[in-house]
Parts: C-alpha cells; structure tokens; sequence
C-alpha cells in the first residue's frame, strides 16, 4: 500500500522528467548537428561561433517581456505551444542553406527557448510538493547529466544512419514528443486573476520590473543569494570557459584526442556526482548543498587554472563536474521555496536578462585580456575572482539565523 501511494504521488512527476530527459537529449542532438551544418556550409569557425552569441542575444531580446507574458498565462498550455513552435522552427532549419536565414530561424529558436525556461520553473514549482522538490531537482540533474553523454552518442549514430539534417529533423520529432506529453500533465491554473485580462504593453512591462525590484528590496538577502550564485556558477563558469579550448590547447599542449578525453572525464563527473547526489539529496539541507557545492565547484576550477598537465587538469574538471549536481540541486529547491510562484516567470526573467549581459561584457573582457595577457593569467585571475565570490556565497548561505528564516518560507 506505501509503494502504491508513492507511485501516485510520484506520477505526474516522473512523467514531466521523462519529457524534460527527451527534450535535454534531443537539445543535444539538434546542437550538435546545427554545428555541423554550419561548419560544412562555411568552413569558417567564426560562423559557428557566432551561434554561441545568438543564445545570450536572443535572452537579452526576450526577458525584457517574458516574464510579463508568462505570469500572466497559462504555464501548461505555454509549454506545449513552445515545444511545437520550436519543432515547427527546427524543421524549417535545413530548407535553405543561407546563413542568414539559419541565424534567423536559430535566434527565435533561443527565443522560444528564453521563455519556455522560466515557465516550465513556475509550472514545475506548482506541481511538485515542497517535500518532493529536492528529490525532483536531483533526479532532474541525473537526467540533464544522462543527456549530456547519451545526446552525442545519439547524434552520432543519427549521423552514422543519414546526416545533419536528418538528426535535425529527429530533434524536431521529440520536441513535438515532448509537446503531446506535456498536454497531458494536470492544468494547475484553470482560472486567473484579473490581471490575466490586461494586454502586455510597455507601461505593463515597467510595472512588472518594478514589482521585481520591490521583491528584492523586501528580500535583500535573498538577492544577494540569487547574485553570487549566478555569479559563480554562470557568469564566471561561462567566461573561464570560454577559453577553456585554447587553454588546453596552449596551455597544456592537449591534442585533439587528449582534449576530447578531458571532456569525458568531465562528463563522467558530472553522472557520478548525479548519481551520488540523487542517493543523499533527502539527507543534506539545501544550504549545504548551495554551499559545499559551490566550494567543491570553485575548487574544481582552481585545480584546473593552476594545471600544467593532464593528468591535474583532468582531476580539476571530475571535481568541479562532481560537484555541479549539488549546488544546481540546492539552488534550484532554495528559488523554488523562496520565490513567490505568482511573480516567479517575472523574476527569473529579469534575472536572465542581467545574467546575460554579465556573460557578454565577461567573456568579451576575458578574449580581449587573452589576447593582452597569457591565457593561463587570465584563467587563473577569472577563477580566484571566482573563488573569491564563491566563499562569500558560502558564508552568506550557511548562516543559521538567514538560513531558517528563508528555507521555510513558501
């Protein structure tokens, strides 16, 4: 009878992973192959790179509205309407081969993707119980690790069966996949409030930032928390590793071969910690989480920056790779039971937008010195900023008199 109720409790949940577990493997998929097409179109690295802009670009585009629109809709119906938009985007993508025309569809793609980000957030912090909801982000950081091995490994047999385009078109497939499961899942906002009637005009929008900026003025802690995490763990992370190639390529003198390793044992970290993290999740408060974790990270990336040989480099990036799962664990349960879920979609997206703004002045900051400076310099300038910023945020979070009064909060 205990397994039985459970199993019931656990349904809905585990149906919402095992579409989150196709569309992070298909998002794989279609990264991938897009990279290819790209590349066999232009020869040219710097076109393909220029991909990695449009992501930060099209969030800077977006979240200035999106959080207005996703408060203000129904997450469910969003969710479904993303994915088949996206799907629809997706098989459009090899009909043309001008670049122009790929930047095009490739930048309302990331569009889509900005919003469906902080609406799936709010839809997933309505239908998962507080007491389920550590549990349900590791068990989501074990999937999202899963993807990032399985999704190459898929994209290189769907390349092995037909080529770019056809894994292109299967990533369109299991978008629309995810779509129909996710009209299934139960409709956790059957009516709304006034406020769903008004149009989103830029007087609204100017309302809704300020309703934010109130937010974090009343919560000032809180804040601080949502900064140096995001700090740390992506605007610092996102600049030192965007010279992470030529670092191991200068640096350390890595091969192609030797450099492709390195990533695995990265990726073999991120599962293990995965693993390890969904086995003690229910044991572990959340503050300790957020803060072992983002040290263990730090540390990872210190070992790393000071590495002369493989061997330690390797070491540096299974630590920092073990350590993910449980900071991303952790903070994900402390924003869930922290934020209020009726302005959630409006503060994760002005907490996108500023975060993509600090990775594009950071990593253009970080080539510009590269190229003034050696690359091992400014890596380990980056990473002790990082270090620096990390044990704040650890300090912050691990104190009892915030800690109590925050966890609990809903």
């Amino acid at each position: 009878m205990k397994h039985t109720v459970v199993l019931e409790s656990w349904k809905y949940p585990l149906i919402l992973l095992f579409g989150i577990g196709i569309s992070n493997i298909s998002g794989w998929i279609y990264f991938i192959a897009l990279n290819l097409i790209l590349l066999d179109m232009t020869h040219s690295a710097l076109a393909v790179s220029a991909l990695y802009i449009l992501r930060p670009l099209s969030t800077l585009f977006t979240n200035i509205w999106s959080g207005s629109l996703i408060d203000r809709m129904n997450k469910r119906n969003l969710m479904v309407f993303l994915d088949i938009f996206r799907a629809v985007l997706i098989v459009l993508l090899p009909l043309y081969s001008s670049i122009w025309y790929i930047y095009s569809i490739v930048f309302c793609i990331n569009m889509a993707g900005s919003v469906f980000g902080p609406a799936s957030g709010t839809y997933i912090t309505k239908l998962i119980p507080p007491n389920q909801r550590q549990r349900f982000n590791s068990l989501n950081g074990l999937i999202g690790s899963g993807a990032f091995l399985i999704g190459p490994a898929i994209a290189g047999m769907l390349f092995m069966i037909g080529s770019p385009s056809f894994a292109i078109y299967m990533n369109a497939a299991a978008l629309f996949v995810s779509g129909l499961i996710t009209i299934f899942m139960p409709n956790q906002e059957k009516e709304f409030n006034e406020m769903t009637d008004r149009r989103i005009t830029w007087d609204v929008i100017k309302q809704d930032w300020n309703v934010v900026i109130r937010f974090y003025r009343s919560y000032i802690y809180l804040m601080v928390i949502c900064i140096l995490f995001s700090s740390v763990m992506v605007v610092m992370a996102s600049a030192v590793d965007s010279l992470e190639a030529a670092f191991a390529k200068v640096v350390l003198e890595l091969t192609e071969r030797e450099y492709g390793i390195l990533v695995s044992v990265a990726g073999a970290g991120i599962i293990v910690g995965a693993s390890v993290n969904t086995l003690i999740v229910n044991k572990v408060a959340t503050s300790w989480m957020i803060g072992l974790g983002s040290l263990g990270v730090c540390g990872g990336y210190l070992i790393y920056a000071f590495s002369t040989t493989f061997n330690v480099a390797a070491f540096g990036f299974f630590i920092l790779a073990f350590f993910l799962a449980f900071a991303n664990t952790g903070f994900a349960t402390f924003y869930q039971n922290n934020i209020p879920v009726d302005i959630m979609g409006r503060v994760g997206s002005v907490n996108g937008f500023i975060e993509a703004i600090l990775i594009m002045v950071t990593t253009v900051v970080f080539g510009i010195a590269a190229e003034v400076f050696s690359i091992q310099m400014v890596v380990i300038a980056g990473v002790l900023l990082m270090v620096l910023l990390g044990i704040t945020l650890s300090a912050c979070i691990l104190k009892p008199s915030k800690n109590n009064s925050l966890e609990m909060r809903q």
